[in-house]
C-alpha cells in the first residue's frame, strides 16, 4: 500500500477507489471467497436456489448472519423468529461501524454515504480497512473503503451464483473445511490488529465460553458466549487497569 505522502496525497478518489478494488487479490479477501464457496455448498444442501443465494450475499452480506438465516429458514422457524435471529447476529458489527466511520469520513461527507457504506462493513472489511487506512489521505478513505466494500461483495454474488450448480459435487468435508476458513481467519487478524489488551481478552472469554454455553444452552450459545465474554473482558480490563494505577 503506497503511503500518503506529497506524491500520493494530490491522487483523486478514482485512484484511491481503484488502489481499493485491487485488495480483491489480498489475502483477506481470497479467504473469505473461499469461505463463501463453502457456504454455496450449505445452501445448495439447504433446498436454497441460486437466486436466493446470490440476493443473501447482497442482501445480508456477513458470512454468519446467511448461514442463521438459511438454518432458521430451513428449520422451520418463522420469519419474525429469523428476523430476530438474523438481528442479534448483526449487532456485533456495531462497534466496527462506530470505529471504522469516524476513521473515514471528513466534515463534508453525507450521511446517506455513510449509510450506505455501513452496510459493507464486515469483519474482513473492518480488519483490511483499519490495517491499512493510516496510509490514506482522511479525504480520500470512503472511495477506498467503497472501492474495497463494493468489490468484494460483488466478487462473491458473481462467486456464489457461478458456483452453484459446481459446489454440489464437493466432499461435505471439503465444503466444511473451506467454510470454516473465515472463523480461523477472523480470530487471528483481529488478535493481530487489537490495538488494546481488552480486545485480546475478549477474545479469550469468548473463546472459553462458547463451547460452556453450547451445551448449557445450546440455540443461545453465541448470544450467551458474547455476553458473558464481554463482560468479562471489561470486568478483567476495568481491575487491571485500577490495579496498573495503583502502583
Amino acid at each position: 500500500m503506497e503511503m500518503a505522502t506529497a506524491t500520493t496525497a494530490g491522487r483523486s478518489n478514482a485512484y484511491w477507489f481503484a488502489t481499493g478494488m485491487r485488495g480483491i487479490y489480498s489475502l483477506p479477501a481470497l479467504i473469505l471467497m473461499s469461505s463463501f464457496v463453502g457456504f454455496c455448498a450449505f445452501a445448495v444442501q439447504s433446498g436454497v436456489s441460486r437466486g436466493e443465494a446470490a440476493f443473501m450475499v447482497g442482501a445480508v452480506w456477513a458470512l454468519p448472519s446467511k448461514m442463521i438465516l438459511v438454518g432458521s429458514a430451513t428449520g422451520g422457524a418463522g420469519l419474525l423468529a429469523s428476523f430476530i435471529a438474523v438481528a442479534l447476529s448483526a449487532i456485533r458489527l456495531m462497534p466496527m461501524v462506530a470505529a471504522l466511520i469516524p476513521e473515514i469520513k471528513t466534515e463534508r461527507t453525507p450521511t446517506w454515504l455513510l449509510l450506505f457504506l455501513s452496510h459493507f462493513i464486515a469483519v474482513t472489511a473492518w480488519v483490511f480497512t483499519m490495517q491499512r487506512i493510516k496510509d490514506v489521505p482522511r479525504d480520500r478513505r470512503i472511495a477506498f473503503f467503497a472501492g474495497f466494500g463494493m468489490t468484494l461483495t460483488t466478487a462473491n454474488i458473481i462467486l456464489v451464483t457461478v458456483c452453484f450448480g459446481v459446489v454440489s459435487d464437493l466432499p461435505p468435508i471439503l465444503a466444511g473445511a473451506l467454510f470454516f476458513l473465515t472463523p480461523i481467519y477472523f480470530l487471528t487478524s483481529l488478535w493481530a490488529s487489537a490495538q488494546h489488551p481488552v480486545v485480546n481478552i475478549a477474545l479469550l472469554t469468548g473463546l472459553v465460553a462458547g463451547p460452556v454455553f453450547t451445551i448449557l444452552a445450546p440455540g443461545f450459545d453465541i448470544l450467551y458466549a458474547g455476553l458473558a465474554g464481554g463482560t468479562a473482558a471489561y470486568v478483567i480490563d476495568r481491575v487491571r487497569r485500577k490495579g496498573w494505577g495503583t502502583r
